[in-house]
This record gives structure tokens, C-alpha cells and sequence, in this order.
């Protein structure tokens, strides 16, 4: 369970902060700035902080279950993938703005995390 709350935390690392990085490349002077006065992005670069923002409500609600996974000793190992590996695709999806999919895939996140929830009783 430890391996999963750390890549958990290697996509947020990417998603938060490193991918909208690099896809701010083209203004550098800004990401070197104080960020005082907004720039204008690419509608992939707005997805790309809106699904940011989703991962950030979700990340402590699965890191709570993950943990207390641990505490507890329950094997929680293959829910705890899904759900990373459904955010993945949850990421994939907004990017590139596919619609109706990506609801889907956020929808069986939350399922897993339920999942992951009740299998803590």
C-alpha cells in the first residue's frame, strides 16, 4: 500500500505542478515571475489545472483510507491501483477533452474509493 500512496503522490507531483509547467514553457518569463499579472494558456493547459483541482479534492480522501489501510492491515493493494490508474485516465481524458468518457472514469474512482472505504469496516 506504501508503493501506492506514493505514486498517488508521483501524480500529483506531475499533475499539479509539472505538466502545467511544461505546458507554460512558452512563457517563461512568467513562470520566473511573481505571477502578478495573468497569461493567457491553451484550453488543454485550463483542463489540465481543472483536473488538477478534482485530483486535489479526491487526494486526501484516498490518502485517509490508504493509511488507515496500512494501520489496520487490510489489502487494499488492487482498489488502491484502480483508483490511480482510473486517475491516470482521468487526466488523459480532461486533456484532451474527451467528453462522457471522462465523466464515466471519474465516476468509477469514486466507486473505488467507496469500494476502498468499505473494505476498511
Amino acid at each position: 500500500m506504501t508503493s501506492i500512496i506514493l505514486y498517488a503522490l508521483a501524480l500529483a507531483l506531475f499533475q499539479i505542478w509539472l505538466i502545467p509547467m511544461l505546458l507554460k514553457l512558452n512563457h517563461l518569463p512568467y513562470l520566473l515571475s511573481n505571477r502578478d499579472q495573468a497569461i493567457e494558456v491553451s484550453p488543454m493547459t485550463e483542463r489540465v489545472q481543472r483536473a488538477a483541482i478534482n485530483l486535489q479534492e479526491s487526494m486526501p480522501a484516498f490518502l485517509t483510507i490508504c493509511l488507515l489501510a496500512i494501520i489496520s492491515s487490510k489489502d487494499l493493494v488492487v482498489l488502491g491501483t484502480a483508483w490511480l490508474l482510473l486517475r491516470v485516465i482521468y487526466l488523459l481524458c480532461y486533456s484532451f477533452g474527451i467528453l462522457y468518457v471522462r465523466s464515466l472514469v471519474w465516476i468509477g474512482s469514486v466507486i473505488v474509493m467507496v469500494q476502498m472505504a468499505v473494505g476498511l469496516a
